[in-house]
């Protein structure tokens, strides 16, 4: 009896282990983040100046600012929206620049601006579209989207747009809008989709205004 008391507690104890070790199952949590979506810092209700080599370029406003470095292409990304004072060598403002979505490729340093996208010139020229390009290298703006130019002569629409850094030469294709008698005239041996708007804006000659010392961050490469 005890003997084969004891088989039947050995073989009970086997079934049990048997049976708890089949039905144990693996708790494994994913990943938080992935690497590629790691960011380098994240800054929230900024106001500061950005510089370059030196020169201060821009001040960026914004309620949200990443620095990702380990996207590819690395950029800042600018989520809730930006507003950016572009300066002159001599911390003139140039140009007043908003939108509810940008990025900021670093190594090819290009801007990508989205929604509601509005520039401002000291000069009274206004800019609208749903997006604009910024290419610091070859130093213009471009969009490939219906975008509206207006200047204090004349009124400019299309779906192709390009001008230079400082918004005096640009181009609009497929243009709809006023005009002034002289564009016509001087260009009279060119189509309508292909008619080059040009301004020489009389530069205001304004006093230097002094930089404030605002923190920067230091973004480490």
């Amino acid at each position: 009896m005890k003997s084969s008391w004891c088989i039947s507690g050995c073989l009970l104890l086997l079934f049990l282990s048997f049976n708890s070790c089949k039905e144990q199952k693996e708790h494994t949590a994913p990943a938080i983040l992935e690497k590629d979506s790691v960011a380098l810092m994240t800054s929230y209700g900024v106001n500061t100046l950005i510089s370059d080599s030196g020169v201060i370029k821009y001040r960026i406003v914004t309620e949200e600012w990443e620095v990702n470095e380990n996207r590819n292409p690395p950029r800042w990304i600018f989520d809730k929206g930006l507003f950016l004072e572009q300066f002159d060598e001599k911390f003139h403002v140039q140009s007043y620049i908003q939108c509810d979505t940008a990025y900021y490729y670093t190594q090819q340093k290009i801007w990508e601006l989205h929604s509601r996208v509005k520039i401002l010139t000291k000069d009274g020229l206004k800019f609208q579209s749903e997006q604009l390009f910024w290419d610091e290298n070859k130093h213009e703006l471009y969009s490939y989207v219906f975008s509206r130019l207006i200047t204090p002569e004349r009124t400019l629409q299309g779906t192709y747009f390009r001008s230079d850094e400082k918004m005096t030469k640009y181009y609009v294709s497929n243009t709809k809008g006023s005009f002034e008698k002289g564009d016509f005239d001087n260009n009279a041996d060119m189509t309508d989709s292909a008619k080059v708007a040009t301004d020489s804006i009389q530069k205001a000659r304004r006093p230097q205004t002094e930089p404030r010392r605002l923190s920067v961050p230091v973004l480490k490469h």
